[in-house]
């Protein structure tokens, strides 16, 4: 059955000759949004692998090889870029309404033919722990929860990062001391009690991005509701680890996903 979702699918080159990328544009609250499928060319069924990006507007963009790298350890990828991006419709509200682009790629992943049993990962880096968490709160049904230099707490965010502070006013409204049940709605750690899924952590303890502390608040929310997590925290890395050492991670994380029931 041809996927609801989906409204246009467009072939992309593909930096893997084993996985074929295309540019999907599907329905997300009634509006068309932006995102890349990347599947492994070798025939089957496969986990699906949904990927949420970080940053915002052109700031951490989706990276094609990325969500190859991904697929090519067999799983059936799917990378939103959230409304507003890339000719998408509507405008990005740093997990606000936004948040529906996740949960409607979910949904799309969930009816792709070739995804194995309906088993779906949610994945999310950085400004993309925050979409993951609530993807997994929305979905009691998701398989496992990765977050890698994920935030965790938009309030937390707001005071660490100066020079997003103008830009969070301005999508959220204003500031954390004058609205802060947006900033709650938008902080997962206050719903976790839905999350029915196992959850990895990652975080390099010297990042000045995302603060090691969102992923020691969310372990800690986490054990005392006797939710299943793991941790892995690198004491040298920041945001970004070097190539050799983030290749061995991704197949750490693909090999950890695949072992959750």
């Amino acid at each position: 059955m041809e996927n609801e979702v989906i409204v246009e699918k467009l072939d992309f080159p593909s930096p893997n000759p084993n996985v074929k990328l295309s540019l999907i544009t599907y329905l997300s609250g009634g509006l068309k949004v932006k995102g890349m499928l990347a599947e492994p060319v070798e025939p089957g069924v496969y986990d699906g692998f949904l990927y949420l990006r970080g940053g915002i507007k052109n700031v951490g963009m989706v990276r094609p090889a990325r969500i190859a790298q991904f697929a090519s350890e067999g799983f059936i990828v799917f990378a939103p870029f959230y409304r507003g991006n890339q000719g998408g419709e509507g405008n990005e509200d740093f997990a606000g309404d936004d948040r529906m682009d996740a949960f409607s790629a979910f949904e799309l992943l969930r009816s792709h033919p070739r995804v194995k049993n309906k088993r779906i990962h949610v994945f999310g880096f950085s400004r993309g722990g925050v979409m993951a968490l609530l993807t997994a709160i929305q979905h009691a049904e998701t398989t496992s929860v990765v977050t890698w230099g994920g935030v965790s707490d938009m309030i937390l965010t707001y005071y660490e990062r100066n020079d997003l502070r103008r830009m969070m006013k301005r999508v959220i409204g204003g500031t954390p001391k004058k609205f802060p049940e947006r900033y709650e709605w938008r902080t997962p750690l206050y719903q976790l009690e839905a999350i029915k899924a196992p959850v990895l952590i990652i975080h390099g303890e010297k990042d000045s991005n995302v603060s090691v502390d969102h992923s020691y608040r969310l372990e800690k929310r986490l054990k005392t509701l006797g939710k299943a997590v793991e941790s892995h925290y690198f004491k040298e890395f920041t945001h970004y680890f070097p190539p050799e050492i983030n290749r061995k991670i991704v197949i750490m994380v693909c090999q950890w996903m695949k072992n959750q029931e």
